[in-house]
């Protein structure tokens, strides 16, 4: 660690952050954050489940045929293009300049940024939470317990 953030932070451990977050229909979120691990890397975003699994980065697709183990990737540079040019919509998504003109000329619904965020601020908040606490805890608990950082104005 570096002698200067640790004089100034007072922690002397690895800078690493774990949260697990459960959700309806038996899903889970697991949250890896790390600053300063002791670890030369940890592979992409993934999405697991019975049929198959997907990382992201890099990406790969992965599942078991009868007694064959599958691992396959995707030229995904190509798919954009193709899809840029080829799928309808697809333009409407390459970016958020891109989307909000397309959503404000009708073309597209508006992906609803605010309540993302929002949600996102309560996982994280939540595991905070659940740290101070030492216990799961719920979204509404988390919501009775929050309270506002916001400035007034």
């Amino acid at each position: 660690m570096d002698p200067k953030r640790r004089a100034e932070s007072g922690y002397d451990v690895e800078e690493l952050g774990l949260g697990f977050v459960r959700f309806e229909g038996e899903l889970t979120l697991d949250i890896i954050e790390a600053w300063a691990m002791n670890l030369d890397k940890l592979d992409g975003s993934s999405i697991l489940g019975t049929k198959g699994g997907v990382r992201l980065d890099p990406f790969g697709f992965f599942r078991s045929a009868g007694q064959l183990d599958l691992d396959s990737t995707a030229n995904l540079n190509a798919a954009a293009y193709r899809w840029s040019n080829v799928v309808g919509d697809h333009a409407y998504y390459s970016g958020p300049q891109q989307h909000w003109i397309a959503a404000l000329q009708g073309k597209v619904d508006l992906i609803p940024t605010a309540e993302l965020a929002l949600n996102t601020m309560l996982i994280s908040e939540a595991i905070y939470l659940s740290d101070r606490r030492g216990c799961e805890v719920t979204a509404e608990e988390v919501v009775s317990s929050s309270v506002t950082t916001a400035a007034k104005v």
